[in-house]
């Protein structure tokens, strides 16, 4: 019983340290001017006022909003097709999982560079396919609209963790739900219908709360290699423009009241989504 109240103590003065500190000085510095040459001034809610008025930060917030709307869902979806084909115990299964996996564990910067090649809209392999079916691949890429789906098709391919998770709930399943729906004269969409989404849904709640921070984060790599976050900053998101802020414009202070604003706005989509699941499980007990 000691050793585990140690454990847990050693496991909540990291978290705070590393986690919980961070953020409430990131939270306190955006009530500062501050550019790590002079001393903190205080401006009150001078940030927040100057950010209803920044075009690139509404910008920025909308494109991010953008990105979760689409990007989240397709992963999502994308997982779970994938989950339920590869539940299967084969080997060919096992197989399947490397292609599936290997973009997950490749550097950022490689994988990004990688589909810069790709995506090139004048000799990638894209263009060319696009232009082979007369659509005008170079000019396609370099759209708001193209540039913004590239990016969702660049971060549609890293699910290798949600294919592992959704494969793994698929598992749990008891075999003998399924028999019983055999035998009640059920077929495939009845099956999956009563018994493998009730079982997945949490899971994919889960999921989508965990990709909504985790999809601003894995974009930062691909919009600054793919899309430089153009064309008329159609991929800047806001944590390219928190970092430019902070580090190349020397203003810390307002890229930390970026950033509280950004934790805010997650925080609150995950109360939400925590919210349904609660109402849900209630409703399923």
């Amino acid at each position: 019983m000691k050793s585990g109240a140690w454990m847990a103590a050693a496991a909540l003065i990291a978290t705070g340290l590393l986690i919980w500190l961070p953020l409430l000085a990131t939270l306190g510095l955006g009530f500062f001017r501050y550019d790590a040459l002079n001393p903190p001034q205080w401006v009150g809610w001078a940030h927040l006022a100057r950010l209803l008025d920044d075009p690139l930060f509404l910008t920025a917030a909308k494109n991010s909003a953008w990105l979760v709307l689409f990007a989240v869902p397709l992963r999502l979806a994308l997982a779970v097709v994938l989950g339920l084909a590869l539940a299967g115990r084969s080997r060919l299964s096992s197989a399947a999982l490397v292609p599936v996996f290997t973009p997950v564990v490749v550097p950022e910067l490689v994988w990004a560079m990688a589909w810069l090649w790709i995506l090139n809209p004048f000799f990638g392999p894209a263009a060319w396919l696009l232009n082979s079916l007369e659509y005008g691949g170079a000019q396609w890429l370099l759209t708001v609209g193209g540039a913004r789906t590239a990016l969702v098709i660049v971060l549609a391919f890293l699910i290798g963790e949600l294919v592992l998770v959704l494969m793994a709930t698929r598992r749990h399943v008891p075999a003998q739900r399924y028999e019983l729906c055999a035998v009640e004269g059920g077929g495939r969409w009845f099956a999956f219908s009563r018994v493998t989404w009730p079982a997945l849904w949490p899971v994919v709640l889960l999921l989508a709360a965990r990709d909504i921070v985790l999809v601003l984060q894995l974009a930062f790599v691909p919009a600054l290699v793919v899309t430089k976050t153009g064309p008329q900053f159609a991929t800047l998101l806001l944590p390219h423009y928190i970092y430019q802020n902070a580090f190349e414009y020397l203003r810390f202070g307002y890229a930390a009241a970026m950033s509280g604003v950004l934790v805010l706005t997650v925080l609150g989509l995950l109360a939400a989504q925590f919210w349904l699941l609660r109402r849900w499980l209630r409703a399923a007990a």
